[in-house]
């Protein structure tokens, strides 16, 4: 895995596994990792959140739980509270790398 310096600078920091990039927004405080795969651009905006072995989906527009692998119901109003206090940020990182859409 390696990590993009350039990508630093600008709010995301992109990790790459192999041919899959997977940009992190960073600055968002909590536990939880809120990333997007490269590959996702072609479909609606949206952020997926891990912690540990749990992972979710939300779409950001309007904000809705895609899927869930994990988190508790109380984890998952957690998770989106955090992720509409940092919307706008969110919303930024993935123009970035995918384009407005």
């Amino acid at each position: 895995m390696t990590k993009s310096a350039a990508a630093e600078s600008t709010g995301t920091v992109v990790f790459s596994l192999g041919a899959f990039a997977m940009p992190t927004i960073a600055g968002i405080p909590g536990p939880y990792r809120f990333f997007f795969y490269s590959f996702d651009c072609n479909e609606p905006r949206h952020v997926h959140v891990r912690r540990e072995r749990k992972v979710c989906k939300f779409w950001l527009e309007p904000v809705a739980l895609a899927y869930n692998n994990g988190f508790s119901a109380k984890e998952l109003n957690r998770i989106r509270k955090t992720l509409l206090a940092n919307l706008e940020r969110i919303r930024e990182a993935w123009d970035e790398h995918c384009g407005e859409q």
